[in-house]
């Protein structure tokens, strides 16, 4: 792996090394100006992982000034933030009142974002383990792009992501790294840095080897770089071979409390240690406590020499892990200690770290402090010459076009899922250019979810042909799932981590790669939860997809209530990116999935989750397309109630034919009862509460959509509300004008059963909500 020296490398190494240093004390800086030196109005720890940052500067200063390139992307890991602003601080691209209110109000973020720091990040990062996880995802996208034709493979680059060793203990990355090796993922590198400290203690030792075994075994290059180039000098030293022995074998705690003791600790314990091996005493006393030191903890993660040699070596495609061995806190006076996670550095230390980079007191701020004017210069100008400071801005790209209208599934009865399945396999059957951009995807259950038609119309992809062997067979099936470069489904392996990563990834295809593509996401309703710190992660990530949840709530109900969804119109309503919307018929189907194609490609828009069922409804006769902008807006008049109206039943979804056939049966007792079909909960309840909160500015007051739907009603009138799902996500109708609610719903674990039975037994019949309804005039 050793490259040979020539003067420009050296002179390059050395150059590095001073933007390590660099890095190093800005990322230290930040954080330290945030927790001691900024005014703290509320007395709260501001935070900040100065020790993390520290651990990761060479590792960064490597790859951004000599291994990137245009077409690279990175996901930094969380606790380096600061090192990422540092960098762009460097470039130019940050200023200096963004980094003073680093963790305030509008400053410079916590952890890297897309969509709240002003610097370029490729990909959020925050939440442990996903910002790794999602890199591959990526290069599985860059994939698809480039066998569709959308990208050049000359212009295909690496999705890097730089990751902290306690994040190899979270699930989702091994989950990953199986539909990774299932997909044959290219152009993709994790870089860990492997200092062996996490929040609460050092890593377990046993861990040592095992990383290499598993990533090779999903066919994964492992590259470990463990001793720095002083070391590796030490080692050839007679007495060498000794002390890299006993390195290799240090337990992890040891190693970190004798680098924070510092060089005298060293040597105690090497003397006591191996000592009295041949030449091992000279060897250790041609070192001064300092030097000692330095070389103990000269580990590959912090030599820059070794770190482009690495990064060099991997010239190729294949998915290449980097282990780098690293020191908690390196540099720093904290280094090694098992509390600096979270700990930083008191203005003692800081001080003693300025001193020690030459920093003049009132120059902290300056990118190149301390280095005297010549090495100032021409290190501005290395920088200003390097590929980061020449990469392109992220493409605009272009919007596709959605057609007026989507043609409705026709029947007299149907289910909301069998209908999505239909609108979407009339457009694989088309020959719009929307059509050509979807991209499917579900956890194992595209058959059940209705997608099989689309697959069966526009196949699965893979990079190679694979054969459909019981077609070959001549053995009937429904599915008839050729697998080639042209498919549009992605298949995914039952794992919801997985599904919302690569959903985030498809739906960040624009601003990464310049070709907008339209994600559509089937998965069983109740599961969404296990996959909902992804969800979240894509949607503040403002990637653009379409979630199907189906079937929804009870009608699962032969399964068992643990695949009853109870909450999920809940997380719909909280999710912020994330439009929420609940059809009760074929035809709203057809009108949300149309107005979806377009929302997710506005600047404004957002990813839309449509909770479906099922349940075979009978369908409404429609006098017009009146209804549909009312729908869009949250709901509308299913039974128009008369002015001054005393009741109205309020549903979403399914539960349509429960709710019909109780208006039928209090139409004649309640003169002009309405019926209100809340079609997105979600919708109407965000514009009630903007209205509520433009009261606290300067903008214009105005009535919201379910003011104006209820305003028909007389103002004391009484409102059952009922969704197959929680009932706090329709209750709250009753804050909008002060109206009596008899809320209808489900807040338990469902038994097993048939609809009928699990209806009756949960109070969501039409026996149900007439009981409601005369509880509300029984208490007037």
């Amino acid at each position: 792996m050793a490259t040979v020296l020539t003067d420009h490398r050296k002179e390059k190494i050395a150059t590095i090394e001073t933007l390590d240093a660099r890095l190093r004390w800005l990322s230290s800086w930040i954080v330290h100006n945030a927790n001691h030196l900024r005014e703290k109005r509320d007395g709260l720890k501001v935070g900040g992982h100065q020790a993390s940052c520290a651990s990761m500067t060479a590792i960064m200063a490597a790859l951004y000034f000599h291994a990137l390139r245009p077409q690279d992307k990175v996901s930094v890991k969380p606790h380096a933030g600061p090192v990422l602003q540092a960098i762009h601080y460097l470039l130019g691209n940050q200023t200096l009142e963004q980094l003073q209110q680093f963790r305030a109000l509008g400053g410079a973020q916590s952890y890297p974002s897309r969509t709240k720091d002003k610097i370029p990040v490729d990909f959020s990062t925050g939440s442990v383990g996903l910002g790794v996880a999602i890199t591959a995802f990526s290069s599985l996208v860059q994939d698809y792009l480039v066998a569709h034709g959308s990208l050049d493979e000359a212009d295909a680059g690496r999705m890097i992501s730089l990751m902290g060793d306690a994040e190899l203990d979270e699930g989702n990355i091994y989950e990953c790294l199986i539909e990774a090796y299932k997909h044959d993922i290219r152009n993709c590198w994790w870089v860990v840095d492997y200092n062996r400290q996490s929040l609460d203690s050092t890593t377990a030792d046993r861990m040592f080897r095992r990383f290499d075994d598993i990533f090779e075994t999903c066919g994964w290059r492992v590259v470990t770089l463990k001793n720095g180039k002083l070391q590796r000098a030490a080692f050839s030293r007679p007495g060498g071979k000794s002390l890299e022995d006993w390195i290799e074998n240090c337990p992890n705690a040891d190693f970190a409390v004798l680098t924070y003791k510092g060089g005298a600790a060293w040597r105690e314990r090497l003397i006591a240690d191996i000592g009295g091996k041949p030449h091992v005493a000279k060897l250790l006393d041609s070192f001064d406590d300092d030097g000692l030191a330095a070389l103990m903890t000269n580990l590959g993660g912090h030599c820059i020499e070794s770190l482009m040699d690495a990064f060099d070596s991997a010239d190729d495609d294949r998915p290449t892990l980097f282990i780098a061995y690293t020191v908690k806190g390196y540099g720093l006076p904290l280094a090694g200690h098992k509390d600096n996670h979270s700990g930083m550095m008191n203005p003692a230390q800081i001080e003693q770290l300025r001193v020690s980079m030459g920093v003049e007191v009132g120059q902290e701020w300056e990118p190149f402090a301390g280095l005297g004017g010549n090495i100032a210069a021409r290190l501005k100008d290395f920088v200003g010459q390097s590929v980061l400071a020449h990469k392109p801005q992220e493409p605009d790209a272009p919007v596709i076009a959605v057609p007026e209208r989507l043609p409705v599934p026709s029947g007299d009865v149907q289910s909301t899922q069998a209908a999505f399945g239909n609108v979407l396999l009339d457009l694989a059957k088309s020959s719009e250019t929307l059509a050509d951009r979807i991209v499917t995807t579900a956890p194992d259950v595209t058959q059940t979810t209705n997608l099989g038609g689309f697959v069966n119309q526009r196949g699965l992809f893979r990079r190679s042909d694979v054969a459909d062997i019981f077609r070959d067979a001549k053995v009937p099936s429904a599915q008839k799932w050729a697998a080639h470069a042209a498919g549009q489904h992605i298949e995914l392996g039952i794992a919801e981590n997985n599904f919302f990563l690569l959903l985030t990834s498809l739906g960040l295809a624009a601003p990464h790669f310049g070709t907008r593509l339209i994600p559509v996401g089937t998965v069983y309703d109740p599961f969404i939860a296990r996959g909902l710190d992804a969800l979240n992660y894509g949607c503040y990530s403002d990637a653009r997809f379409l979630l199907v949840g189906t079937p929804s709530g009870l009608t699962l109900g032969p399964e068992g209530g643990a695949h009853q969804s109870i909450n999920t119109p809940l997380i719909g309503m909280g999710q912020p990116g994330l439009a929420y919307f609940e059809p009760a018929y074929a035809d709203e189907v057809a009108l949300f999935m149309r107005w979806a194609f377009e929302h997710m490609q506005k600047p404004d828009g957002s990813s839309v989750y449509l909770r479906l069922s099922t349940r075979q409804v009978p369908q409404v006769q429609r006098a017009g397309t009146e209804w549909e902008a009312d729908a869009l807006k949250g709901g509308y008049w299913l039974r128009q109630p008369a002015p001054g109206a005393e009741a109205a039943i309020v549903f979403t979804g399914a539960i349509a034919p429960e709710v019909l056939t109780a208006f039928d049966q209090l139409a004649d007792d309640i003169p002009g009862l309405g019926v209100l079909n809340v079609t997105s909960p979600d919708v109407l309840h965000r514009d009630w509460s903007a209205s509520k909160a433009a009261r606290w500015t300067d903008k214009p007051t105005q009535m919201c959509h379910a003011e104006d739907l209820l305003s028909v009603l007389a103002p004391d009138a009484g409102l059952v509300t009922v969704i197959d799902g929680s009932p706090g996500a329709l209750s709250w109708l009753g804050g909008v004008s002060g109206m009596r609610v008899s809320p209808l719903g489900t807040d338990r674990f469902g038994q097993t059963g048939d609809l009928i039975d699990l209806y009756g037994t949960y109070r969501l019949d039409a026996v149900a909500i007439m009981d409601a309804m005369a509880e509300l005039f029984l208490k007037r």
